[in-house]
């Protein structure tokens, strides 16, 4: 027969036990203060975030401890891309319903959505070549401009390329999304648009174009912002082309950003997947979005 057994007396001095002896400080059921910590499944925060889909979407293919932050930064820009194309999209569809209020406010998010991916390259910006090439043969022949969301980017900004559509034909879905970018107005097509049907004289020329075509300059609109420019400064007209302003200025820091980073990272050798890297970023780099809203101010 066996004798009950009997712990023995607490040792205060015992740190293990002064743990296990420690009043349990979690919050009463009763406490309207207290979260909710039991979930039959997931958690609403999962289900809404996708945080386990996010955190476990870098698959490395490099010992190189660099390779993480330069796959996560790329992954966050990514995800930048998409809330700017929303944004623009956003104000595109309000100045075709001559909502200008809701144009103006999701231009104005946008600046802060750039200011946010600008920063992004900040990780990647003090990289040595030697650091870089320690994982750059992990990319293959991957290269950012191959990124169909920024292609979307691209064209909502008037940079249209039917070509550029020819590394997504592998895939069906990308494939039919930026074909149905290439033929939509981009946002400055539906900025010129707006400003026409409010007493502006585009030319329609301009506003007839080939939209899958890249936007030219033309000495019209150029004139056409020129003449709203050395009008009322509170006019609805200047607003707008100061939102855009706004917009085209930090499109042209991510660019040189941009270039910066790959100069430090790579010098001039050729880019990942064949581009001509830094050679081919200057000439990006040297290019305006919006470009008659630049050009007029030297007339006002």
């Amino acid at each position: 027969m066996s004798t009950p057994s009997h712990d023995p007396a607490p040792n205060h001095h015992d740190p293990a036990q002064r743990r296990d002896s420690a009043p349990n400080h979690a919050p009463a059921p009763n406490d309207d203060s207290a979260p909710n910590l039991d979930f039959a499944g997931t958690t609403p925060y999962e289900d809404y975030v996708q945080a386990d889909v996010l955190t476990h979407l870098q698959h490395l293919r490099s010992d190189d401890p660099g390779e993480m932050v330069f796959l996560v930064t790329t992954q966050v820009m990514e995800l930048w891309f998409t809330v700017i194309v929303h944004e623009w999209e956003t104000a595109a569809a309000a100045l075709r319903g001559d909502d200008l209020p809701a144009a103006l406010a999701a231009l104005k998010r946008s600046t802060y959505e750039l200011q946010s991916l600008n920063d992004s390259w900040r990780p990647l910006a003090q990289l040595t070549p030697a650091q870089f090439n320690a994982y750059r043969s992990a990319l293959g022949e991957g290269s950012g401009f191959q990124s169909a969301m920024y292609r979307r980017l691209e064209f909502l900004l008037g940079e249209k390329s039917a070509s550029m559509l020819v590394p997504h034909r592998g895939a069906p879905r990308v494939h039919a999304e930026l074909e149905k970018a290439l033929q939509e107005p981009s946002l400055y097509d539906e900025v010129l648009r707006f400003i026409a049907r409010h007493g502006q004289p585009v030319p329609a020329t301009v506003l007839e174009r080939d939209l899958s075509a890249k936007y030219e300059p033309s000495p019209q609109v150029e004139a056409v912002w020129t003449a709203v420019y050395r009008g009322e400064q509170d006019s609805p007209l200047v607003r707008l082309g100061e939102a855009l302003t706004d917009v085209g200025e930090l499109v042209w820091r991510w660019r040189n950003d941009h270039l910066v980073a790959t100069r430090r990272a790579m010098g001039s050798k050729t880019g990942t997947g064949g581009s001509a890297g830094v050679s081919w970023l200057e000439k990006r780099a040297a290019k305006s979005v919006f470009p008659e809203l630049w050009t007029a101010r030297s007339h006002v």
